[in-house]
């Protein structure tokens, strides 16, 4: 066509070149270098699939809009913390100091918790918590499917309706793309409050369609909260996957900051103003130290990321890292190994069990360089290890959505509950135990020996990881 037409030839020519030299000055803005690589890499091969590419998904900004009615909450989200650290502030030292710069919440003591790693159990639990609710009852999650499971969920918070209980769920419409239409339909028929997390506009969206609500915060009463990692879904909703979870279940004023977070969300979709007592202040119940870090491009920083890293530099003994998605930025990586450098024990446990080909491949490309490094690297058997959490040197546990990947590190709205009492970090780490007791450990000289058809695909996939 373009010989018929030397006019347009030229053209061609020309817009591929001012594509490539305007991508040298756009792309590198707020990028990591990795990411600025891969981005220039792409557009200055294929320029113009790769502006197609790039405007659709290459910046990681919400909305004007949303970004506006996330600014008229702030002073509605400090009042809720200003009033949890006078009535209940817990010395949590530099951690506890360093995540409240990150993410506004304190730390609060007169907590208490439980570690739930039974899938069907935490839904048993929640199912009574609900059916126990007098006042109120929020779901802020990533899958509301409409299979059993989610229409036991759903049949509990229609009873609590009945009975005059405000019930409210958000869901995200991306993560319950599956069952999308069957879960509103079941939701909006028991009388349920429903509002999708970040909805998709196509005609005139400004903002990255991937940039999900990857949060999991069920708070009932505001007296009794969960956070982690499990969806409102079967546990093999996958065909041939089986998940695994970890949830903690927490009372006492921690669930102040949990309500606070999840009023926001719903507040920002709904377009509604705080009422007054919107958020309730718990009473307390035990005597732990614990912390919600809410982390997404709403925050300056990449907040679980920013800590996650400094904790690393900080080690001195032991850091086990659970996460089913691992795919690091240099930053991640470089804290591990230097913490390996030093003497810290590190186990990094991932799952043998692969639902996403792609990441998996891009996570593998990283096993060499930390093998080299004296890192433990354990695959668990059996169930998709879809769990997410870390201890370190027995002073910080963190349970909660985030992965470790670039995705929950600077696109995804997520949340992360920390453990600042030893006795509660002590749980978190007999079940990690019990992780690396179900795990095979990769052997070091056998990885190295993998054949090149293997190596292959992982490079290419780690290439790409940036832009997933």
């Amino acid at each position: 066509m373009f010989s018929a037409h030397p006019d347009l030839r030229v053209a061609w020519y020309v817009g591929e070149w001012l594509i490539r030299l305007g991508a040298l000055v756009v792309v590198p803005a707020r990028r990591s270098p990795a990411a600025t690589a891969s981005w220039l890499l792409m557009i200055f091969f294929l320029p113009f699939p790769g502006l197609f590419l790039y405007l659709v998904i290459g910046r990681p900004q919400f909305s004007r809009a949303r970004e506006h009615r996330w600014r008229t909450l702030r002073p509605f989200q400090q009042a809720v913390a200003e009033r949890l650290q006078a009535v209940a502030g817990c010395d949590a030292g530099d951690i506890g100091e360093f995540a409240r710069k990150l993410g506004r919440m304190p730390s609060v003591g007169g907590n208490s918790a439980e570690l739930i790693d039974d899938y069907d159990e935490a839904v048993d639990r929640l199912v009574v918590d609900i059916d126990c609710a007098k006042r109120q009852v929020d779901l802020l999650v990533y899958i509301f499917a409409d299979d059993h499971v989610g229409q036991r969920v759903a049949a509990a918070l229609a009873r609590a309706v009945s009975r005059g209980v405000r019930c409210r769920v958000m869901f995200d419409p991306v993560g319950s793309h599956r069952w999308r239409r069957g879960t509103w339909r079941l939701l909006q028929t028991a009388g349920i409050e429903t509002r999708e997390a970040l909805p998709i506009h196509l005609l005139w969206r400004r903002s990255r369609a991937d940039m999900r609500n990857h949060r999991k915060l069920f708070v009932i009463d505001n007296e009794i909260g969960y956070a982690g990692s499990q969806n409102i879904v079967a546990k093999d909703f996958r065909r041939s996957v089986t998940n695994r979870e970890l949830v903690a279940r927490v009372t006492g004023p921690v669930v102040g900051s949990m309500a606070a977070i999840v009023a926001a969300d719903w507040l920002i979709e709904s377009c509604e103003s705080p009422a007054p007592d919107e958020v309730e202040m718990p009473a307390s119940t035990g005597d732990l130290c614990l912390q919600l870090l809410p982390s997404g491009a709403d925050f300056p920083l990449e907040c679980f990321e920013t800590l996650l890293v400094w904790q690393l530099h900080q080690a001195r003994s032991r850091v086990v890292l659970v996460t089913p998605y691992f795919v690091p930025d240099e930053d991640v990586v470089g804290a591990l190994v230097n913490a390996a450098a030093r003497g810290v024990t590190i186990d990094l446990i991932v799952s043998s069990v692969v639902d996403q080909l792609l990441v998996h491949l891009a996570q593998c490309s990283y096993f060499e360089q930390l093998l080299a490094a004296g890192i433990h690297i354990h695959g668990y058997r059996d169930f998709l290890l879809h769990a997410k959490n870390v201890s370190i040197d027995g002073k910080l546990g963190i349970v909660g959505s985030s992965n470790v990947d670039l995705r929950s590190f600077q696109l995804n709205e997520e949340v992360s509950l920390l453990l600042h009492s030893a006795s509660t970090i002590a749980q978190l780490e007999k079940i990690q135990s019990g992780y690396i007791a179900g795990s095979d450990r990769i052997d070091p000289a056998e990885w190295r020996a993998r054949s090149q058809f293997r190596r292959i695909p992982e490079n290419l996939a780690r290439i790409m990881s940036p832009l997933l």
